[in-house]
């Protein structure tokens, strides 16, 4: 028999401005302890260099994270220009160098290489696999990684600030799967004179921005309290993007079950990938066609859970 997992049956979507330092993972078991949730997870991995906002996703709303991890995020960065790094960022060893240092006009111009559809090469410490390993694995270990380019949308990348001659500050905003690091990378490579992230601050990622975020010493303050609890999101806010729908208690009882129901709607279209809401709470996801929904993602029926005190272990 499975070990019945321990923790409240509480759900939305916490958001983080995440300190420098710390992996994700670690944010997300340290959120989760704070909650005393049973399950929780992120909707996008920052690098433990990087800083703000990492949206946190617990009980049920783990199930509205690919919708997020789709969603158009939008990142800050600086690059420190005449160096390369084995990890296109601060932490790693120099492994090319430039005197050449680019005019503002020059950056400018280059940076419309990188907007729309463009081909990215993960950086090799990365979270990337390749055959069944993680890249960052295989480099440590001193192999020579060859990362396959991959697709990547980029609405936007702005310069906002010169602060040297030896930096730029950018802003991008891209689609899921970008990787920061690369874009240093391949500026640095393009205006020829190199380059790497120094530093790197995501601003927003979907519906969540960094000011709504809550440091992690707001949330170990809050830990275990209703106080805390107050800072959740809905779970629905993860569903923002796909059309909604609304459905009577009989036909979310049907959709819980992972039956099709009647639903009633003002902007689906067939074939449109919806989500069904019962009194403005989620039931499920699903498929819209000729007047039903058919779920593919069900959610439980909505379970207070009062809050622990701080004291439990």
């Amino acid at each position: 028999m499975a070990r019945k997992r321990k923790g409240r049956d509480i759900a939305g979507w916490l958001v983080v401005d995440k300190p420098a330092g710390i992996t994700s993972t670690m944010v997300v078991n340290k959120v989760r302890w704070c909650f005393d949730a049973k399950k929780a997870g992120h909707a996008g991995t920052l690098d433990p260099a990087a800083t703000g906002v990492l949206a946190i996703a617990l009980g049920e709303a783990t199930k509205t994270v690919p919708f997020i991890t789709e969603a158009l995020k939008a990142y800050r960065f600086t690059v420190q220009l005449g160096q390369a790094t084995n990890t296109d960022d601060a932490e790693g060893e120099v492994t090319a160098s430039s005197d050449l240092r680019p005019e503002d006009a020059a950056i400018k111009a280059a940076l419309g290489a990188f907007v729309g559809d463009i081909m990215q090469v993960p950086p090799k410490f990365s979270a990337v696999k390749i055959d069944g390993e993680r890249a960052y694995k295989l480099a440590r270990d001193g192999e020579d990684v060859e990362i396959a380019a991959r697709p990547l949308w980029v609405e936007e990348l702005l310069m906002i600030d010169r602060p040297s001659a030896d930096q730029v500050t950018l802003e991008m905003t891209c689609g899921k799967g970008g990787y920061v690091r690369s874009i240093a990378r391949d500026l640095g490579t393009a205006l020829g004179c190199y380059g790497h992230v120094v530093t790197l601050r995501r601003m927003w990622s979907g519906p969540f921005e960094v000011d709504s975020g809550l440091s992690l010493e707001q949330i170990d303050a809050l830990a275990r309290t209703p106080e805390l609890d107050a800072h959740l999101q809905p779970l629905e806010i993860g569903l923002d993007e796909l059309p909604k729908l609304s459905c009577t208690a009989e036909a979310a009882a049907k959709l819980r079950n992972g039956n099709p129901a009647m639903v009633v709607t003002s902007n689906a279209e067939y074939g449109d990938e919806c989500w069904a809401a019962l009194d403005g709470r989620a039931v499920a996801v699903g498929i819209y066609k000729a007047g039903e929904l058919h779920p593919n993602r069900v959610f439980a029926a909505p379970v207070l859970s009062p809050a622990p005190s701080a004291e439990d272990p």
